[in-house]
């Protein structure tokens, strides 16, 4: 599982480069997170090609490479810095 942070100067080359190079990798599961957006893209490798899912900042992501693990992305987003 991989896990890229999108920032204004990389987020080109998380979301094409590294994407198609994870691809060719068989890499299982690869997350994008957007900060910008508060989203979640999640791709999971299936026959070849990734199955993608967008998920927003209220979702509980369900991390599938650890099975029963999932991510409260709730928890991840919010900006109130005493929780």
């Amino acid at each position: 599982m991989i896990v890229e942070i999108l920032s204004p100067s990389t987020s080109r080359k998380d979301r094409f480069i590294k994407f198609n190079k994870y691809l060719k990798a068989g890499v299982r599961e690869y997350w994008i997170v957007d900060p910008d957006d508060n989203t979640v893209s999640v791709n999971i490798l299936e026959r070849g090609f990734y199955r993608n899912s967008v998920y927003g900042e209220t979702d509980i992501v369900p991390v599938h490479v650890l099975e029963g693990c999932e991510v409260n992305l709730n928890e991840i987003f919010s900006e109130d810095e005493n929780e």
